[in-house]
């Protein structure tokens, strides 16, 4: 990268005044046109028309550069990043993999120093420019191998961040920790050994009890999701703390859906009710689904279980302040095209299926339907055999 070139005021007016438009047309529009790399500042604009959303501050300042689109990408919003730093404080910590530098940045808010690592030369050379604008004098910043560094240097820190590559030869996904770079499994002891706090971000793939059968010593693990996507894991290690009750918290970003926290334990003496669909339906949010947490929720919130498989709940009352989906059941259907025509004509409606006969799109396709409008139609298995049902979403 030609960073002449990238601080010059012509170039950054260029990306700025550009910033609505196609980028491959600009390419064509202005070919040998300008006095700088036309390609480089044409994929500056395309990278923050690609992260406006995630990065929306990011995205708004017109010194910060932006790497190749995997590093985005495989970078964190800013509304996780910021959800991830609550609760974090100290003198110094270090990110071993700082990829594009939004979780350092957001992490280092609360630290006085911070130390961000990245073996990708030209990422890191990106990412040093864009922290020190941001946190100018905060950062120290290692082009090389994290891990190799904190287990070679002889300081100790107060928090170790690591959001381990996920992809292996082949560009392969992997899920569990040990298979991941850097393997954290292996190195666990010395790791606790240089910090107060470990965080790591995992895949929301990594199944939690084998996240807590590789890792012992883990005390919590925060499910995030965002609009009831889950987005990441966070394991959570701190010196000290007792570990007599692993404990598991869902949070959604974005929405108002009340957090919900429970222990593995708690989960497991937990017995669930069952029942036939009565007044309303309840989908738990999806961290509670990615959780498992199906017993539990059911116990706290008073509401009957429709099958052992089926994750969907009942109720006769409206539930307050739960963490899920709730819908008032109209009346039960059946999964024939005619009827459901005569009951939206416009063939529209919003399809779920938990522990169905057929997935939401197969039975979209075999009704007719489109998603949209506020009617829903729910296919779920009960302990009576499969049933269809139509709901008007509550909360």
């Amino acid at each position: 990268m030609n960073w002449e070139d990238v601080h010059s005021p012509e170039f950054q007016k260029f990306v700025q005044d550009h910033l609505q438009e196609d980028p491959a047309l600009l390419l064509f529009k202005y070919q040998g046109k300008t006095n700088f790399d036309l390609k480089a500042a044409v994929h500056q604009i395309a990278a923050r028309q690609k992260i406006s959303k995630k990065l929306p501050s990011w995205a708004k300042d017109p010194n910060l550069v932006f790497p190749a689109s995997i590093s985005l990408e495989q970078s964190s919003s800013e509304e996780t990043a910021l959800f991830k730093s609550k609760g974090l404080s100290g003198k110094w910590m270090i990110d071993l993999t700082g990829g594009f530098g939004v979780d350092s940045f957001y992490l280092s808010h609360a630290f006085e120093k911070a130390t961000y690592c990245e073996y990708q030369e030209e990422l890191a050379q990106i990412v040093s420019n864009n922290l020190e604008h941001l946190a100018p004098g905060k950062f120290e910043f290692v082009a090389g191998d994290g891990l190799a560094h904190l287990l070679s240097s002889k300081l100790t820190y107060d928090l170790i961040y690591v959001d381990p590559a996920r992809r292996g030869d082949g560009n392969q996904k992997l899920y569990k920790l040990q298979d991941c770079q850097p393997d954290v499994v292996s190195v666990w002891d010395q790791l606790t050994e240089k910090s107060e706090q470990i965080l790591i971000k995992a895949s929301p793939m990594l199944d939690i009890s084998q996240a807590f059968l590789e890792l012992p010593d883990l005390q919590l693990i925060q499910i995030v999701s965002s609009k009831n996507e889950v987005k990441e894991l966070l394991l959570h290690w701190k010196k000290r703390e007792n570990l007599s009750k692993k404990r598991i918290e869902i949070n959604d970003l974005g929405s108002d859906l009340p957090a919900f926290s429970f222990s593995m334990e708690q989960e497991e003496k937990a017995v669930s009710e069952f029942g036939e669909i009565a007044e309303y339906l309840i989908e738990p949010m999806s961290g509670i689904l990615k959780a498992g947490a199906f017993k539990l929720f059911g116990n706290q919130f008073k509401l009957k279980k429709l099958e052992p498989n089926s994750h969907i709940f009942t109720s006769d009352f409206l539930p307050e302040n739960i963490p899920g989906r709730v819908f008032k059941v109209i009346q039960e259907v059946a999964a024939n095209k005619k009827e459901i025509k005569k009951l939206f004509p416009k063939g529209k409606a919003n399809v779920i299926t938990r522990n169905y006969v057929q997935g939401a799109n197969e039975l979209k396709k075999k009704l007719g339907l489109k998603d949209g409008g506020e009617d829903f139609l729910i296919g779920t298995k009960t302990n009576n055999g499969y049933k269809l049902v139509w709901c008007k979403r509550v909360k």
